[in-house]
């Protein structure tokens, strides 16, 4: 795990992460999601095998969940004792900039309704729903900003965890755009 870059947020201090993310040491992961919580590939894929059958087990029982909307598990054997499942749009559906901001706004609330003090997430949609990778870390760092900033939230610290080095970059611009913001 490397911190590639940090910017205080109000009371938040949000991170770009160079790492794993069913390593990250916080309360809860986010797994990027489909709406019937199948975790066969991808982010969701890795996060299952890491955390055991629970996962998908308890995905099962919530069953289905719509684009732009988040539901949670426990994180079974993952350092996280929780998963926040968003699901996030897929490339070509339709509306997907606002399905996005959907998205990273309920896992936020899903989190600080459980007051969770850390959340680690990924490029939520920019993977194998193929979402562009700016794009996504526009709206990513924009809605995390702007819930951070209303102050209703009970999270400290949020990190983006990212592998790739494309996505990486972007996610850093739009942190270095948010610094020279006055």
């Amino acid at each position: 795990m490397e911190v590639v870059t940090e910017i205080q947020i109000a009371k938040t201090l949000v991170r770009v992460v160079q790492g794993d993310l069913t390593e990250a040491p916080v309360d809860a992961i986010v797994n990027a999601a489909n709406s019937h919580l199948q975790h066969g590939g991808g982010v969701a894929g890795a996060i299952s095998r890491k955390g055991g059958s629970v996962i998908q087990e308890e995905s099962n029982t919530i069953g289905y969940v719509p684009v732009g909307k988040a539901a949670m598990t426990t994180g079974g054997t993952l350092r996280a004792k929780y998963v926040i499942h968003t699901v996030g749009p897929r490339w070509g559906e339709g509306d997907e900039d606002n399905k996005l901001h959907s998205a990273i706004e309920s896992t936020l609330r899903l989190a600080s309704e459980k007051a969770f003090a850390t959340l680690a997430m990924p490029a939520v949609s920019a993977g194998i729903f193929g979402f562009p990778k700016d794009r996504c870390a526009r709206i990513i760092v924009s809605e995390v900003a702007a819930f951070v900033r209303d102050g209703n939230t009970t999270l400290k610290g949020i990190d983006i965890y990212l592998l790739d080095g494309e996505m990486i970059g972007f996610f850093e611009k739009e942190l270095e755009n948010l610094r020279r913001e006055p």
